[in-house]
């Protein structure tokens, strides 16, 4: 019998752990346990989330890894308790710390020549910057910091030595990925002194710690790392997760370099890089929409189905709060070009191109700065299921997309490293993907001109007090 593995995705809004064949990638089982909702979250509450909904299965696998939200600052003090609410990656309270961070470094190219991304407020180090100057007795009281998966690993091996990876490392900004190493002095430079870090694996298949029961601890990694071990991203095949964040993802050889801060520069979970364009809104807008016209997902997509490309000219831009790429954290929403005729179809219409859109300006950064055209587009998330995404996409991308089967890829991705682990294969195993199907469309370039045009003409336009 093939041995079993777990997979776990600790992310903003739930843990989702899987029982996995280790051989064929089969998922035997399937748990879930929500968390609390907000940017600002007491961490163990993912620890509670955990034991419901992992534990059940973990007696069953011979090997584990979680995977989990980037860039979330937990901090904790000598006794390795929890020193105050963890920051996630969506609180963009620390905005002018990371601009401040950013000069103190040196400018932008300084920054990406170090860190490999421009700081932006999702990163870990502007977080301590922020407790630095608004709660300088926490920043006292911190003895380490650990990522979100960090923590959950350190649960699963009954505490001990917090261990972590290249691939969530590389979103803290004080991890060198020209160098491969923590860089402390850039802990100190954000908090005004030192902190423990986690322990870094030799190699990405290490088994790090293991359980009481003693299965086997992986290093596990960033959500989107997970993401792409999930979906057994070859180079150059760029994902599009539309979940709680819009994430466009390709996998390169190569370290990115891209100073305007458009493309975040991370490394991967295999030892790859992992480029990425990341927007605070996705699925949200979605939702806005539907809250907007009162009606459900579905009617949401018919309706937008409804209207024709460029929503008889209604666009959205659809930073309703901030946003990342561009780094806009101080802008709003703009719903602009209606009229007396404007229809509830031609509004639903616009709240989902004006989603594309901004995804297209993704892919578009990661194939400039990698100067490599994506081999394949395959949307995955929750809102990738919207009928009316599944169509539009290749239109507003001139391009054909493969919509991948709905599944837990962050997890399955975290059971495929455990698997990897478990086998002390240089490679992972491979597992294959079936039901993805490819879509096309007629490209609508208009659509995708209207939307930059309206981003251009906004820059600068900040949100009232």
């Amino acid at each position: 019998m093939a041995p079993t593995v777990l997979g776990i995705d600790s992310s903003t809004q739930a843990t989702k752990a899987l029982l996995v064949d280790a051989e064929s990638g089969e998922v035997l089982e399937e748990r879930r346990a929500a968390h609390p909702e907000g940017t600002e979250v007491d961490p163990r509450a993912w620890l509670a989330a955990v034991d419901e909904a992992a534990c059940p299965l973990l007696e069953r696998a011979e090997a584990v890894s979680v995977g989990g939200q980037q860039h979330g600052m937990v901090l904790l003090d000598d006794r390795g308790e929890v020193v105050r609410d963890a920051l996630l990656w969506n609180d963009t309270r620390s905005a002018p710390q990371a601009e401040a961070l950013i000069e103190e470094m040196g400018g932008p190219e300084a920054s990406v020549a170090e860190i490999g991304s421009l700081m932006v407020a999702s990163f870990t180090a502007s977080k301590l910057r922020w407790v630095r100057d608004e709660e300088p007795d926490t920043a006292q009281r911190a003895a380490s910091v650990l990522l979100p998966h960090d923590y959950v690993s350190r649960h699963l091996a009954g505490g001990g030595e917090a261990f972590t990876d290249r691939g969530d490392a590389s979103g803290t900004a004080y991890y060198s990925t020209a160098t491969e190493e923590w860089k402390p002095e850039l802990v100190q430079l954000a908090l005004g002194r030192t902190l423990e870090l986690p322990r870094l694996p030799d190699a990405p298949q290490e088994i790090m710690a293991r359980t009481p029961d003693g299965a086997a601890i992986a290093a596990g990694t960033g959500d989107n790392m997970g993401a792409a071990l999930g979906l057994s991203q070859s180079e150059g095949d760029v994902s599009v997760s539309i979940g709680t964040s819009g994430v466009c993802a390709m996998v390169s050889p190569t370290r990115p370099n891209d100073s305007t801060g458009a493309v975040t520069g991370f490394a991967d979970a295999t030892g790859r890089f992992l480029p990425m364009a990341t927007t605070i809104n996705a699925a949200r807008i979605l939702d806005a929409g539907r809250s907007l016209l009162g009606v459900s997902h579905e009617e949401m997509a018919e309706l937008a189905l409804a209207s024709v490309p460029g929503a008889h000219g209604v666009t959205l831009l659809p930073y309703f709060d901030g946003e990342r790429t561009p780094n806009r954290p101080e802008a709003r929403a703009t719903l602009t070009g209606m009229s007396t005729s404007t229809t509830r179809e031609d509004v639903a219409r616009a709240y989902v191109e004006g989603l594309l859109c901004s995804l297209a300006d993704g892919i578009t950064a990661l194939e400039d700065i990698t100067g490599t055209a994506a081999a394949r587009i395959t949307l995955i998330g929750g809102a990738a299921r919207s009928e009316a995404v599944q169509q539009l996409a290749p239109a507003v991308f001139g391009r054909e997309v493969t919509v991948a089967p709905a599944a837990e890829y962050v997890a399955l991705g975290a059971a495929r490293q455990a698997a990897w682990a478990l086998s002390g294969q240089q490679e992972p195993p491979a597992w294959e993907i079936s039901g993805s199907r490819v879509v096309g469309a007629d490209p609508t370039p208009e659509v995708l001109d209207a939307y930059r045009d309206l981003k251009d003409r906004t820059e600068g336009w900040t949100h009232p007090a």
